[in-house]
């Protein structure tokens, strides 16, 4: 083992959480990167509003209970999980860590006993991504414009074996990212001169991103020949048909049989509309603050969602979830499941596959910590009784 390598494991031993992982990004990463994963829209209050909402909530600890043998385990739209912890859909992982992203990403799920949420942007393709894990994959996409496109998608995930579709609408229009204007960012990122001093101080990355055959965008390769800037300037035009309405959703519903999960609802008026069109879970996002600044914190929408929808469908919620203890405060407050995006990135950043297991293995445990501390041995038992 090098000295480097050496180095680098007894960062990895001091490991804490997410603070740490995206620390160790920061490290790594050149700064249009590490901003275009850790950035949000506009002026980045709804980025805030997410991790704020979770220091509102109180626990109410019960005492002298017996939690001696504890079950962090669930099920989550029919699918046994070790935790209700997943991986969000995010696109473009060799970003982060150009040497395997979606890949290591999946095993490291898998290893974990959890749900991987592959992103219709993601750099390698559904079949890809299925060759190198066992475990339980869903598929994320957009409603593009090209019926055909979007029934030949749900075909490969079926015939991939992708158990869920999770459908993403909060994308009109792409959100206004101030950090990447500034920061130039394109796809494929391109090394400019005021930007060449920074990513020459992050070599391991820049060596790694050389070597790559591809970032992003490999799921539609075979609609769009050509560079990976052919097949983004055909995401910009035909990402989503701006004259969508719930229609679509419903002929959606007829194509996928199994679980289908609408993504970016914000209110109980589309959590109904959501259901009512055929969705078995609502997921609550505002797609980690990206898209339209001023949202509100996905878990202060949560108990009106649940509310008026939680006894129809399930319930899974991100954006700010980064520890165990949020997963118990947002299972109480109504939510099947978490989800987290960002978390993981800079996870692959910090250490690739190992590093994602070694937060994945952090944030089971301060589930495992928080039932205990809360006075309930088992997940599936927290309800609102858990908070004040």
């Amino acid at each position: 083992m090098t000295l480097h390598e050496r180095r680098d494991d007894q960062r990895m031993k001091r490991l804490s959480g997410y603070d740490d992982v995206r620390a160790a990004a920061k490290k790594r990463l050149p700064r249009g990167i590490f901003d275009f994963v850790d950035g949000g829209a506009g002026g980045e209050v709804t980025v805030w509003r997410n991790r704020a909402a979770f220091a509102r909530p109180e626990f109410d600890p019960h005492f002298l209970a017996d939690v001696a043998d504890r079950d962090t385990s669930t099920t989550v739209l029919g699918q046994r999980v070790a935790m209700p912890f997943l991986l969000a859909p995010a696109g473009l992982a060799r970003l982060a860590h150009p040497r395997g992203g979606e890949l290591d990403a999946a095993r490291a799920a898998a290893a974990a006993g959890t749900i991987f949420c592959v992103s219709i942007a993601s750099s390698y393709s559904i079949e890809e991504i299925r060759a190198v894990s066992d475990g339980l994959l869903w598929l994320q996409l957009y409603l593009w414009k090209s019926d055909e496109v979007v029934a030949r998608l749900i075909e490969r995930a079926k015939a991939a074996e992708y158990t869920a579709l999770v459908l993403t609408i909060d994308v009109p229009a792409v959100g206004n990212r101030e950090r990447d204007i500034r920061n130039g960012v394109s796809l494929p990122p391109k090394i400019r001169l005021d930007t060449a001093l920074d990513a020459l101080r992050r070599p391991a990355w820049v060596a790694s991103y050389l070597r790559s055959s591809t970032i992003g965008m490999a799921n539609l390769r075979e609609v769009v020949p050509g560079d990976v800037g052919s097949v983004a300037a055909y995401v910009d035009r035909e990402l989503t048909d701006q004259r969508a309405t719930w229609d679509r959703v419903a002929w959606l519903r007829e194509l996928w049989d199994g679980p289908l999960i609408v993504k970016g609802v914000l209110s109980a008026r589309d959590a109904r509309l959501a259901v009512d069109y055929g969705a078995d879970a609502v997921y609550i996002s505002n797609h980690g603050g990206r898209q339209l600044d001023s949202s509100p914190g996905t878990l202060d929408v949560l108990p009106e969602i649940a509310q008026a929808v939680g006894s129809r469908a399930e319930i899974l919620l991100d954006g700010g979830v980064r520890r165990g203890q949020d997963v118990v405060m947002a299972r109480a407050l109504g939510a099947t499941a978490c989800l987290a995006g960002r978390p993981w990135f800079f996870a692959l950043a910090a250490g690739g596959q190992a590093a994602l297991e070694q937060y994945l293995d952090i944030v089971r445990r301060d589930i495992d910590r928080t039932l205990a501390l809360v006075g309930v041995p088992r997940l599936d038992d927290v309800d609102a009784s858990t908070l004040r």
